[in-house]
């Protein structure tokens, strides 16, 4: 009798199976624990990358000293394990589904303005902020843009275009038009912690129609909800708050309609909408998340002609707000899909792998590093927790045996985002990885299922007891110590963009009067190229390939015969011979300033770093001041004359800070105009 083995396919063994799960867990975490960005030479370095490497391993051996310490005590005393409490919180809260939803969000909302308030200051303290802000205030007004001044330097400003005659942000009308609302009630800075809020109440309605667990969708509305990356971002006034709040209105009537027996045209609709306003905010993050959902759409309705009754109300809705910004684009840039941003710098602002606008060279190389940068931080901005804060979620993600198809949606949008990113040429970074902000739900879901997985796979025995005691040891430190440090930083720092103009001016009695702002040489020399009609990727290169000093000459010729656009450029360009031999001012404290070794520096440009040394400020947060009827503008020493001319009447202050020394806030001198004619005569000859 001949013995046969029988042999066991993959199909037929799912040990043989390479779950989706693991892979996807195994590739974020090579990004976000391998310091990939410093192997790459000649491009972006995660210096810190040790000493946050190190923390977290003394972190973890924390969190796992305290969990097993935790799940041996918790054997011998019984009140240290109540796993009934959770229970019985779940429970009451899934009795009134709505109403806890509800009181998450407005503890989220207090929360939100509580940081806008104590640690932003109400203040927008990026420029981002700022100039989506400044054309805010435009909208507000009842108006698209403003009338250009005939003399830009004066009052131009990055991701300001200042063209054609008209005046207007680079960014989507979207944003502004979001933080128009809260400049219309006189609270602008609440406009972040009230979308904030929208989000997660618009995350909770998700979550509780996908996931099939209570607990589960209870964990990850209070992660999505009090993660600090969240908190900390939604007291802002950056536009990705107001983004995520309405891919999450999306993704919330998306769940209501896929969810449904039949069709819901009405939800559709809401979802559409939901897509098409998060486009005319943040464009890119829009189409992450739109174009599964899109596709999603048009699967079913091929497949069962009845739900087209859905399709068709999303295409639409999400037709309306782009035909807005369509409208809006037409009336500002001149063509319906032209961006401000794509005016001032052109289509290398685009996305692709090419020459930055900046000058680099966007490669794929370098969006490696970009990922690889994005991922890191999320380690320690989403959670800020003493053990990695992607740990959770990979793990959850490589014990899951399956994905649902509201997971796949979700990671199929994470991963379009991400690759959209790659395509990128900027490092978004501010108050953590800002482009990977749309992940959030992503995140939320999949930590919250860590727990519950570790005990579905291992059972409720020591391992998941110690797992318990170490994560809620991670929280502890992370409320008490991580959170607490991120915040005081957060609210020590630029001093300078805190500082309030209009309050400032009144306590001053400064009124009706032309200020002059004091900016450092280096950026009194970018805005004197942009005024000669140098576009702004040239004008980087310009800068930071000429000395000072050099670009600080040719320039003035250059005012002086009304030279502009390219043949200033062609004039300029020359000069670009010697930028391999270019180092930082070890002169000036705006180390951005080109110095050339042996360059003969004249007077003009001894005073010019003399000035530095006394003192300057910043001139984008001017945009936003509206009190006092004051004129702020570009200090730039005899030019000055154009703008006095024009305003005769008017008294003239100087506006810098007494020193350079950092943290020194600005000052209003009041100056006479015979003074200034007299010192732009000294520092000239």
């Amino acid at each position: 009798m001949t013995r046969t083995t029988a042999r066991i396919s993959p199909e037929q063994d799912s040990s043989f199976r390479i779950r989706p799960g693991v892979v996807i867990a195994l590739a974020i975490a090579a990004l976000s624990t391998l310091p990939i960005v410093n192997w790459i030479p000649n491009g972006h370095q995660a210096r810190w990358y040790s000493f946050v490497a190190n923390g977290f391993l003394s972190g973890a051996t924390i969190a796992i000293g305290v969990g097993l310490v935790g799940a041996i005590l918790s054997r011998k005393i019984t009140f240290l394990w109540r796993p009934s409490l959770l229970g019985t919180l779940i429970q009451k809260c899934e009795r009134h589904p709505t109403a806890s939803s509800l009181g998450i969000s407005a503890v989220s909302f207090v929360a939100y303005a509580l940081v806008a308030v104590f640690i932003f200051s109400s203040r927008p303290l990026n420029v981002d902020e700022v100039v989506q802000l400044f054309q805010a205030q435009i909208y507000a007004a009842g108006k698209l843009s403003l009338p250009a001044f005939p003399y830009p330097e004066f009052f131009s400003s990055i991701h300001v275009v200042d063209m054609q005659g008209r005046v207007y942000s680079q960014f989507p009308a979207g944003g502004p038009a979001m933080l128009a609302i809260g400049v219309l009630l006189g609270t602008p800075w609440l406009v972040g912690p009230l979308f904030g809020a929208i989000a997660v109440y618009g995350f909770a309605m998700y979550v509780r129609s996908t996931e099939p667990r209570p607990g589960d969708a209870l964990a990850a509305i209070v992660v999505f909800a009090f993660a600090p990356f969240a908190v900390f971002m939604s007291g802002s006034h950056m536009n990705h708050v107001t983004t995520l709040a309405w891919l999450m209105i999306a993704l919330a009537a998306l769940a209501r309609v896929i969810s449904s027996d039949g069709a819901r045209p009405w939800m559709a609709l809401v979802s559409g909408l939901g897509f098409g306003m998060a486009a005319t905010i943040r464009p890119v993050d829009a189409i992450a998340f739109a174009l599964p959902a899109g596709g999603w759409y048009l699967w079913r309705a091929i497949h069962d002609p009845t739900r087209w009754k859905d399709a068709l109300p999303a295409a639409f809705g999400v037709a309306v707000p782009i035909s807005m910004l369509m409208w809006v684009n037409a009336h500002t840039t001149g063509a319906p899909l032209l961006f401000g941003y794509e005016v001032l710098w052109g289509s290398s602002h685009q996305l692709g792998f090419h020459t930055s606008p900046w000058g680099a060279s966007h490669t794929p190389a370098r969006g490696l590093e970009l990922i690889s940068l994005y991922f890191l931080r999320l380690q320690t901005y989403f959670l800020e927790t003493p053990v990695p804060s992607l740990l959770p979620g990979l793990v959850a993600l490589a014990l899951s045996r399956r994905l649902r198809s509201f997971d796949r949606y979700l990671l199929t949008s994470a991963g379009l985002l991400v690759g959209l990113y790659f395509a990128y040429w900027f490092d978004g970074f501010y108050l953590g990885p800002r482009f990977m902000y749309p992940l959030l739900p992503v995140l939320a879901i999949w930590t919250a299922r860590f727990l519950p997985l570790v005990r579905d796979r291992f059972g409720a025995g020591f391992l998941y007891r110690a797992t318990v005691y170490a994560t809620v040891c991670s929280i502890g430190i992370a409320i008490v110590v991580d959170a607490p440090i991120r915040a005081n930083q957060y609210r020590n720092g630029l001093a300078t963009m805190r500082w309030n103009a209009d309050s400032a001016s009144a306590a001053g009695a400064v009124r009706n009067s032309i200020v002059l702002v004091r900016e450092s040489w280096g950026a009194q020399l970018v805005a004197r190229l942009w005024a000669l009609g140098v576009t702004r990727s040239q004008a980087e290169l310009l800068y930071w390939g000429i000395d000072a000093c050099a670009l600080e000459q040719t320039v003035s010729h250059l005012e002086a015969t009304s030279v502009r656009g390219m043949a200033a450029y062609d004039v300029l360009s020359p000069l670009l011979a010697d930028s391999a031999r270019l180092v930082g001012s070890p002169a000036s404290p705006d180390t951005t300033e080109r110095y050339l070794a042996g360059y003969p520096y004249s007077q003009r440009c001894l005073s010019r770093i003399e000035e530095d040394r006394s003192g300057f400020t910043l001139f984008a947060p001017l945009l936003l001041a509206r009190s006092g009827k004051n004129i702020y503008a570009r200090d730039l020493h005899s030019r000055d004359s154009l703008l006095l001319d024009k305003y005769p009447n008017m008294p003239v202050y100087l506006l810098k800070p007494a020193s350079s020394e950092i943290g020194t806030l600005p000052e209003f001198y009041r100056v006479s105009r015979d003074s200034l004619e007299r010192a732009w005569r000294d520092s000239d000859h």
